[in-house]
């Protein structure tokens, strides 16, 4: 089972994968560590990732980029109008509420929603990551901003389903690039907390989180974003001076063509970059347009002057970041930084300034986040076995609950149930009163701090089949609100609870409490009132007892309505994937045949003017020249655009006397190769058994005769067999012998006589004992002295 993780960026995208040695990046077709996030459409098939790079330029009007920016949000959304659309050169428009492009595909202008180009996109990578796996990948785990509100993660959700990918979590990328840091430190404090301030910097978004580490576990406490502050609003600052400074030097509007300012984008990023190591650097572009070359020098003081207003934005976001977590500059024991922006040394400078103190590269600034959904995917995945490191991620939005309240209880009609930074996955039960069925609708509760044009709707839930209870008074219905793993808010169900004698508590509140206590828990709600409110338990202590026992009656059916996609949009979505997939496949796979065809063609017409030419029959040999060249004309002719089955169908006309001649060639190769092992086999054999050797004397001159008469056999076939083949022409459709003939006659030689010559000399018989044989005399005792002296002890001496 594969275990991935996306690092889906606005720019680019990474993908890692977990394996028994760790976390390995995926390299993608050409080699590269990352895939650039574009979408291409052509007249005969997509492109997409690198294919989609090639196109950028030269296809521009039918090329997207900014994938991240666009999907769930809506066609009139104000960041969509004023900002996207000045980064995006195909055409936006509606489709079905979402925003989407206009572009010209197979021949035809067609709609696609930022949905389907993500999921377009997702395809790819799974794809990617497939062919490095050697085997099919579906569980992943994406990274996306922290500040994506409900829809926009709805919609991701959809695109990965499109794609057939199944999404473990969405994981926001601070919470990512956390696990990435906190999983390999084995010095984290078990009774104190470790701060440590993350700080991402990417292609189009600035964020900030705190994040409190102990042992097997992290907890982000605040997070504060930027969404327009990253590398392509400083490349932009770039574009901007460069085609003011072309209009006063060059006299070129370099604004009034969109493919100009592509290529200047291009420049001014690779400027950026150079001026980020090097204290000056070189801008050159050539064939900006009217073709004309267009270069200029900056130095890094001039750089950093003209982003300057940019970057004093930076010190917001890190100041809210610390407000909200309730800490000071010098609690903060590291800062890490990660995104490609932070290299930039003006950034790093305001950064250091900020908290005092030097930065940490613990990380791989370009990785981080991809490594850490790939941990997060095998911690969520059965199939790894990873150390335990509890994540706790938090919301950025407070989410509120709206109803109709009754006239029995004129009381409050919202709440705030979720609030700003509430733990993700949380669980919350909303008690209500009510005799018939009623609708309870989801909103962001501070709009203002949302994107700019995303409403704060989020859903609406209708609670189903209530009824008053047996003594025509309200019912007590709790509602279970969800903020799922996903950041995704679900009412999953409902329920009417009654009273019972005895004291107790509801079942449900306690088992939810008790999977609370054990994960990602959050603090009870306490303002509540009594006809509608909203209960938890601490993950501290147990909930305290009540006076009546509640017990569970009835479950309520609960109808949702959010701003995701349906179930049938889905499948239908999936299903349109397929055949553009299907498409994109056909005409690879005729691209690579007509390549085949070409390289085919030039190959064999050298082949067939050497060393082929005395293999072909010379009445055949004018007209496969013919037919070569004839191919060649067709190729760059009426062939450019014909079908898979044409292409095949000439290559097989091609090959029956192409591959022929090859093959005689080939045999006639190989055929004196075999016949010399041949020869040698029975020298060895003849010399085995004729010869009067002592290894072989054990063997009977009738078995030695029968390897000699097979040998000899072999002998007289091979030469029949070569004198034959020496007769006819080397053009000849069927030889008189093929190297695989006299390989198999070896063989059997061999199988005939290594048998009979590797027989086993016999034991030696043992003698029988003779039947009058003389005992063996007993030996004498050890103890007696030798030539003893008569009445003298052994022992003693004779002196003379």
């Amino acid at each position: 089972m594969s275990v991935v993780g996306i690092d889906f960026g606005n720019l680019q995208s990474l993908i890692a994968v977990a394996r028994n040695r760790g976390i390995d990046i995926v390299c993608n077709e050409v080699s590269n560590r990352t895939t650039p996030s574009l979408v291409s459409f052509g007249p005969k098939q997509r492109y997409l990732g690198e294919a989609a790079k090639t196109q950028e330029i030269s296809n521009f009007r039918n090329t997207v980029a900014s994938l991240k920016r666009l999907v769930g949000r809506s066609y009139n959304d104000k960041d969509i109008q004023e900002i996207e659309s000045t980064f995006i050169t195909a055409p936006l428009c509606d489709v079905d509420g979402e925003v989407g492009v206009r572009v010209n595909y197979l021949g035809s202008e067609q709609t696609f929603s930022a949905t389907q180009l993500v999921a377009m996109y997702l395809a790819k990578l799974r794809t990617t990551a497939a062919n490095e796996l050697k085997s099919p990948v579906s569980d992943v785990v994406i990274s996306v901003p922290g500040w994506y509100t409900d829809s926009q993660r709805r919609n991701v959700l959809s695109a990965a389903e499109i794609a057939g990918l199944n999404v473990l979590r969405l994981m926001s990328d601070t919470a990512a690039a956390s696990l990435a840091y906190g999983i390999t430190k084995t010095d984290l404090p078990e009774d104190t907390t470790r701060h440590v301030a993350f700080v991402d910097m990417g292609h189009t978004t600035y964020s900030v989180a705190i994040v409190g580490f102990r042992k097997g576990q992290l907890h982000i406490k605040s997070t504060a974003f930027d969404r327009h502050l990253g590398g392509r609003y400083i490349d932009e600052v770039l574009v901007e001076h460069f085609c003011d400074h072309f209009m006063n030097t060059k006299k070129v509007d370099i604004r009034s063509n969109k493919k100009a300012m592509l290529r200047l984008r291009v420049g001014c990023e690779k400027l950026k970059k150079i001026l980020s190591a090097n204290p000056q650097a070189m801008l050159n572009v050539e064939n900006i347009m009217d073709d004309m070359d267009v270069s200029a020098l900056m130095d890094r003081e001039e750089f950093e002057t003209l982003v300057n207003p940019l970057l004093e934005r930076m010190v917001l976001p890190l100041q809210q970041a610390l407000d909200n977590s309730g800490l000071q500059v010098q609690d903060i024991d590291f800062v890490e930084v990660v995104g490609g922006s932070t290299r930039i040394p003006a950034v790093k400078q305001r950064l250091t300034d900020f908290f005092q103190r030097e930065l940490s590269f613990t990380l791989n600034q370009d990785e981080a986040v991809a490594r850490g959904c790939a941990l997060q995917c095998a911690m969520l995945s059965p199939a790894f076995k990873v150390r335990e490191f509890q994540v706790r991620d938090t919301n950025s939005y407070p989410i509120k609950f709206v109803w109709e309240p009754v006239k029995e209880t004129p009381a409050d009609c919202e709440l705030v149930a979720f609030p700003r930074n509430n733990v993700v996955p949380s669980t919350k039960i909303l008690t209500f009163y009510r005799r018939q069925p009623f609708d309870i609708e989801a909103y962001y509760a501070s709009p203002a701090e949302l994107p700019s044009g995303i409403k704060p709707w989020i859903g609406r839930f209708s609670i189903k089949n209530v009824t008053p209870d047996a003594k025509g008074e309200l019912s007590t219905v709790k509602v279970k609100a969800r903020l799922n793993i996903h950041g995704i808010l679900n009412v999953e169900s409902a329920y009417v609870v009654e009273e019972a004698a005895g004291e107790g508590e509801d079942e449900e509140e306690a088992a939810l409490a008790a999977a609370e206590a054990g994960m990602d828990a959050a603090p009870t709600t306490s303002d509540a009132t009594p006809s509608e409110s909203a209960e938890g338990t601490p993950a501290a202590a147990p909930a305290p007892k009540k006076t009546k026992k509640l017990v569970r009656k009835q479950d309520l059916p609960v109808v949702s309505g959010t701003t995701g996609l349906s179930v049938d949009t889905v499948n239908k979505l999936r299903s349109d994937e397929g055949e553009m997939s299907s498409v994109d496949k056909l005409v690879v796979d005729t691209e690579h045949k007509k390549n085949e065809v070409e390289e085919y063609v030039y190959e064999m017409r050298s082949k067939a003017e050497g060393p082929l030419k005395a293999y072909i029959d010379p009445k055949a040999y004018e007209g496969f020249v013919r037919e070569l060249n004839d191919t060649e004309e067709w190729l760059y002719g009426d062939g450019d655009d014909a079908t898979k089955s044409v292409y095949v169908e000439r290559l097989t006309k091609l090959r029956q006397v192409g591959d022929a001649a090859a093959g005689r060639q080939r045999e006639a190769e190989l055929v004196p190769k075999a016949a010399n092992l041949l020869q040698d086999t029975v020298q060895k054999f003849l010399v085995s058994a004729t010869r009067q050797e002592e290894r072989y004397a054990h063997i009977s001159a009738e078995d030695k005769k029968k390897v000699a008469d097979r040998a000899l056999k072999a002998r007289e076939w091979l030469e029949t067999a070569l004198a034959t083949q020496e007769g006819l022409p080397k053009y000849a459709a069927k030889p008189a012998v093929t190297a695989a003939q006299i390989n198999n006659e070896r063989a059997e030689l061999a199988q005939f006589a290594t048998p009979i010559l590797s027989k086993p000399k016999p034991k030696p018989a043992t003698p029988e004992p003779s039947a009058t044989a003389t005992p063996p005399t007993p030996a004498a005792p050890e103890a007696k002295a030798e030539n003893q002296a008569p009445g003298k002890n052994a022992g003693e001496m004779d002196v003379d």
